[in-house]
């Protein structure tokens, strides 16, 4: 599946960090992302003042509290929203790409940590590789910079993962938390309608109704009704922000003094402890915001810039306005629960589109970023379903997409009311947001080379708001705010335990790998019969060759005709250029034919189906066609000099068509080879360059490979069985035995495992005490 990595509706097809959009291009993506990025903060609206007035203070008669909470909404969106995400944190972007991980992959480069410790040199050559330095242009290749002359101290790698894996644990916790305060705050203008008694027997289930329906539809391609989101989302804002004009001219036209941030200063001057804590509930105005940085990569900076200056912030700030303007008016409430959102802007219908809307958003934000995680290996495999063939990035989880619906019903149905909800939901935004300011901090100083004191202006002065909600959020940790904890507590569990074991199975690799002497001495058949085909060996290193190989020969007599050792990697960039993505060396003499391809892919990347294996071989022809020591390859020097890999495109092409077609392909010679790993039956040319130039022993060499693949390929993977080596202390036993061997039983073969033929795979068995 070939699907394009521009934003919606992008035909062109190239990474959205090189997009150049023209200015109607620009405005489509503002109006586009109106219904995608800002679902979740335009609804904010429902449950800000319902759980600011929830018990911490009271509506009185005077209006120094409407106004002392209004400043505090006003302040808040100007400083968080639109001057850290939309002014700073969107240009700090990777290639294009936003969001915790993109941060902390950017910090892997410049700082010089790796996921797994397989870096090369090669990988630094690649397009999206290259260093930025603070003007936003291009290092040389050649150049040193600050970061790269330090080594990175072991306390920083792991505290940038430990961040890392906080603010991922903190979205999926959000992503459980927010469709359920949405969309029972949407419900809850039912209230009006009838009676208190009658009303909490209808809330509970509606909403319950509405959300397994969000999540039953996940499945099905977003683009099909995504069209829809953005007048759903423009028509409410628009609703908002003209009642809210209404209610402010109608019932205070003076309510614009609250825009003063004197009245923060006295609302705690008066309010003290309880109007600290009541900042749990006005936090609430800002949820949403980080999906902004997070769904970059689909749009673009000045799209979403547009879209929330010009659209978003005002109609915000005008709907709050009003909300306080109304209820400044209207200081008896007959019950407390009647002082929410409808009371001021009966609007039912469309609340309860827009919050499905921004659920919608936020859960396939989750699955994003869990899809980065598991790329990164921080996270278990899992089934990831590409639901558009046109917009890159819409993915459906299945395993994730139940488990977020069974804990969003769990947690409706045992809180029932927004309060707690608010303060759950309330904690998972701003610890996530305290994340982004850190990784921020390190960003400016590691990747932009800005002074140090800037990045402690920026930690101190954000940091400290944040740090002021954080504290208001952790006090009602009994109040609800220990759900997110809790939620986030365990999903990080998960991806260290995993990310543990796969470094400590890694280094067991490293450790136990053959030498490439061994594999030498045994001469260029092997020591053992050469059979026709090609033998793919998967293996997780980049040099050396993997411990089964010697398990392979010491029980099976034979061996295949062409050996190439498969290495997938991740490298940490969102995308890799399919003319960079393999890097292709020789493993011994030529008369060996045994071959070493390395395919690299970023985190954003999609991998492909079975025909990646084509352009597998495709790509070790042109290797031998062109040779190594070509002036455009990108070569590094391994273990030995004849382990020697260069940067492959592949240049000599297996052309498909279907079986019932005759059509002759260009005026190239060829033949018709059968692919074993086709899903529907095809015809496969191996289009051989009739070039008179050509060297008589790499023709003979593609002539054989030609003939290895004809004759069908075998994929030789192994099994491992983890375990804790004797010894080993009571917790890492406890965790490598049990928890990641329970996380490899229950999760995902591989993206190649499942793409190749049962009948044409080996499995080659080894333990590993790490």
């Amino acid at each position: 599946m070939d699907l394009e990595r521009g934003g919606v509706g992008n035909g062109s097809g190239s990474s959205p960090g090189e997009r150049k959009d023209s200015g109607r291009a620009v405005l489509t993506l503002a109006y586009q992302s109106l219904g995608v990025v800002y679902g979740d903060l335009s609804t904010s609206p429902l449950y800000v003042y319902k759980n600011t007035y929830a018990e911490d203070i009271e509506h009185s008669e005077m209006n120094k509290d409407i106004y002392g909470v209004l400043s505090f909404v006003f302040w808040t969106l100007t400083l968080v929203p639109l001057l850290k995400y939309v002014l700073i944190v969107l240009r700090a972007d990777d290639n294009g790409e936003g969001g915790t991980f993109a941060l902390y992959s950017l910090l892997c480069r410049h700082a010089g940590v790796g996921f797994l410790p397989n870096g090369q040199l090669a990988d630094e050559e690649l397009s999206t590789y290259k260093k930025v330095d603070g003007g936003g242009a291009a290092l040389p290749s050649g150049s040193v910079t600050a970061a790269s002359t330090v080594k990175t101290p072991l306390e920083l790698q792991r505290l940038l993962l430990i961040l890392a894996l906080i603010g991922t644990s903190m979205v999926i916790g959000d992503g459980v938390l927010t469709p359920a305060i949405s969309v029972f705050s949407a419900v809850s203008g039912l209230e009006l309608s009838m009676s208190k008694e009658q009303h909490k027997y209808v809330e509970v289930p509606v909403a319950c109704l509405i959300l397994v329906a969000l999540f039953a539809l996940q499945h099905y391609e977003t683009h099909r009704v995504r069209f829809l989101f953005a007048p759903i989302v423009v028509t409410w804002l628009l609703c908002i922000s003209m009642i809210g004009v209404y209610n402010i001219f109608h019932w205070n036209p003076h309510v614009y003094q609250a825009l003063s941030p004197y009245y923060m200063y006295k609302f705690l001057k008066e309010t003290q402890r309880r109007g600290w804590m009541s900042l749990g509930g006005i936090l609430l105005c800002i949820t949403g915001s980080e999906v902004m940085f997070a769904d970059l990569g689909h749009f673009s900076q000045l799209s979403i810039q547009i879209a929330f200056t010009s659209m978003v912030y005002p109609s915000l700030i005008l709907a709050y306005m009003g909300q306080a303007a109304y209820l400044s008016k209207h200081h008896i409430i007959e019950s407390d629960y009647r002082i929410g959102f409808y009371v001021s802007v009966p609007v039912l219908a469309i609340a309860i589109l827009a919050a499905v809307v921004g659920s919608h958003a936020i859960i396939t934000g989750t699955f994003s970023i869990i899809k980065q995680c598991s790329a990164l290996s921080c996270f278990p495999r899992v089934k990831i379903i590409h639901t558009s063939s046109k917009v890159h990035g819409q993915i459906y989880i299945p395993e994730i997409n139940w488990v977020l619906m069974i804990l969003c019903l769990a947690v409706t149905v045992s809180f029932r009311d927004t309060k707690r909800l608010g303060n759950a939901s309330g904690l998972a935004v701003i610890a996530v947001m305290l994340v982004t300011t850190c990784l921020m901090s390190l960003v400016i100083v590691l990747c932009r080379h800005k002074s140090i004191f800037l990045a402690v202006y920026f930690i101190v002065f954000f940091g400290t708001i944040e740090a002021l909600y954080f504290s208001a959020s952790l006090v009602k940790f009994l109040e609800g705010a220990w759900v997110p904890i809790a939620l986030s507590f365990i999903f990080m569990i998960i991806m260290y335990v995993w990310h543990y074991g796969t470094l400590k199975k890694y280094k067991f690799d490293i450790q136990n790998k053959v030498s490439i002497d061994w594999l030498l001495s045994l001469g260029p058949n092997l020591g053992i019969v050469r059979v026709r085909a090609i033998g793919l060996i998967h293996t997780e290193l980049v040099s050396g060759i993997p411990a089964i190989v010697s398990h392979f020969v010491t029980n099976l007599p034979a061996f295949h005709q062409v050996l190439v050792f498969l290495c997938i990697k991740s490298v940490p960039v969102p995308y890799v250029r399919p003319e960079e993505r393999f890097l292709v060396g020789r493993i011994g003499p030529k008369e060996y034919r045994v071959y070493r391809c390395i395919a690299r892919y970023g985190y954003h990347d999609i991998h492909k189906d079975d025909l990646e294996f084509e352009d597998l071989v495709c790509s070790i022809a042109e290797f031998i066609r062109s040779g190594v020591s070509r002036p455009s390859a990108i070569a590094e020097q391994s273990e030995k000099d004849d382990d020697r890999m260069a940067v492959v495109a592949a240049g000599i092409r297996m052309c498909e068509e279907d079986a019932d077609l005759g059509d002759e392909i260009g005026t190239l010679g060829g033949r018709e080879i059968q692919s074993p790993v086709t899903r529907r039956k095809k015809k496969v040319r191996f289009m051989l360059p009739e070039s008179p130039h050509m060297d008589a022993n790499a023709r003979e060499e593609l002539q054989e490979l030609m003939d290895a693949r004809e004759a069908g390929m075998a994929f030789i993977l192994g099994h491992a069985n983890v375990r804790a080596k004797s010894g080993s202390g009571l917790i890492k036993r406890f965790v490598i035995n049990v928890g990641y061997n329970f996380l490899r039983r229950n999760c995902r073969n591989p993206t190649y495992a499942v793409s190749v033929p049962h009948a044409s795979t080996l499995e080659v068995g080894m333990v590993y005490d790490v």
